[in-house]
């Protein structure tokens, strides 16, 4: 239903009005200084007109929510009355299919069931070895005072893990082909979601040729895995522990298994977010380590106690509470999600605004990470602030890195693991300086990427 709706003008009333925001031009809207700053305008909007304020766009309208409170009311109290909206579902369709990421209703909570098994913590704590033996040997050939895009580095690395860990295979020639190809995918698709105009997809421009074969590059991999684990299968071989073999094995209540195309659009949702999202966190942590050497100082004070030179395991991380506070941290001023956006399917109150169905609603992780209400000093990188507590006091969705409500990232308990053993890996072996000069951006995509890359001095510790 929600991909045939027709785009309306906001009608939104209190007494007749819409929230305050900005008037943009005439027609466009604010789509020109969107296109152009993202996390610019959207912060300028929210600081200028307060906690919900209405975007002109096109012939649409966003409503920008940056309460947590209110956040709270949208998709904790009343998320059946909103889906993913058809902007992301266009963006995606053809490369994630109908994944946890983007599927609605009865089969969104089906599919969640039977993936929801392979996600459970004494699970994910199964795949810590894999991390950690990947991290050591995706770094062995690094030497002292060579440059590396660390971004780079951690998107092959995460790439590494989550072949082994969601398919039980190891990693190819051909797999390394996968990082660009879903690079230049983000790329094209958030191109044509913010663009004004939008040439069809089936013409055939040069941009849109390249994006085929990337997506039929990706759709050969995954169900080539597939369908050869379907053939060892069938041949009595031993089946793994792998996130693959549990879906293909998971039996929903009815006796039901998931069918081919709902394992290909499981698994590429899960192997894209799965290693893109943990690859951006890592890369925004060696970028704010390298300019703090104080707190770069203590999270080695902290690995050589605890673990003094030998590589971690689940075990350990609950003694390392610093390398905690440094990826809640992290993961505060650069959320790799940086915005969720849902569109109503049936009308919803907020704020004292009564709003029709059809109304799109951007809530940002990156503005309310960043608000000076919720967090002192805001913009300065303070593991600290983590280690008093501060969590537990906070308004849930003060801090909501991982989304929330029923819809709240299935691989939370995976990506954090991730993200704290290769930390605690690498650490304990290098620390990272940018070259004099560099300028780093951040680059709003799918994810929240650093633009250009993070090239990086290597030093090995001695």
């Amino acid at each position: 239903m929600a991909s045939t709706r027709t785009a309306q003008p906001l009608q939104a009333t209190t007494n007749g009005a819409l929230p305050p925001g900005p008037k943009g031009l005439p027609v466009l809207g604010a789509a020109l200084s969107l296109r152009r700053d993202v996390l610019g305008m959207l912060t300028r909007v929210a600081r200028e007109y307060g906690d919900i304020a209405h975007i002109p766009l096109l012939l649409q309208s966003r409503i920008l929510v940056s309460s947590p409170a209110w956040i709270e009311d949208l998709i904790v109290r009343q998320p059946q009355k909103f889906d993913k909206g058809p902007g992301l579902k266009d963006a995606s369709r053809r490369l994630l299919g109908q994944g946890l990421l983007t599927s609605e209703g009865e089969l969104w909570r089906r599919q969640r069931r039977l993936a929801q098994p392979a996600f459970h913590r004494q699970r994910i704590g199964e795949y810590a070895q894999v991390m950690v033996e990947q991290a050591a040997a995706h770094t062995r050939d690094w030497r002292d005072g060579e440059t590396r895009d660390i971004a780079e580095e951690m998107m092959a690395l995460t790439l590494i893990i989550a072949v082994k860990t969601l398919f039980g295979i190891e990693f190819t020639e051909e797999a390394k082909r996968v990082g660009p190809a879903v690079t230049l995918l983000m790329r094209y698709q958030l191109g044509r979601l913010r663009s004004p105009l939008k040439i069809p997809m089936h013409w055939p421009t040069p941009s849109n040729l390249r994006a085929e074969r990337a997506y039929q590059f990706l759709d050969s991999l995954v169900y080539g895995i597939i369908e050869e684990r379907r053939r060892r299968r069938d041949a009595g071989e031993p089946e793994g522990h792998d996130v693959l073999s549990l879906l293909m094995n998971a039996m929903d209540e009815d006796g039901s298994r998931m069918t081919a195309k709902q394992l290909r659009d499981e698994v590429m949702t899960l192997f894209i977010a799965g290693h893109e999202t943990t690859a951006v966190t890592l890369g925004w942590l060696w970028h704010l380590l390298a300019h703090h050497p104080q707190v770069e100082a203590r999270l080695c004070e902290e690995l050589q106690s605890v673990l003094g030179g030998r590589a971690p395991t689940p075990e350990d991380l609950p003694r390392m509470p610093y390398l905690d506070a440094v990826v809640h941290e992290v993961l505060r001023l650069y959320p790799a999600a940086y915005v969720l956006q849902r569109t109503s399917v049936e009308p919803f109150d907020l704020a004292g605004y009564h709003f029709p169905v059809n109304t799109t609603v951007i809530m940002s992780q990156w503005i309310v990470h960043r608000d000076p209400r919720l967090f002192d000093a805001p913009e300065e990188f303070r593991p600290e602030r983590w280690l008093d507590g501060l969590e537990s006091r906070l308004h849930p969705y003060a801090y909501f890195p991982f989304g929330g409500g029923p819809r709240r990232c299935i691989g939370q308990i995976f990506a954090l693991m991730e993200a704290a053993l290769v930390a605690a890996t690498l650490a304990q072996k290098f620390r990272f300086t940018e070259p004099e000069g560099t300028s780093v951006v951040p680059e709003p995509l799918v994810t929240l990427r650093a633009k250009g890359g993070l090239p990086m001095k290597v030093k090995v510790r001695s």
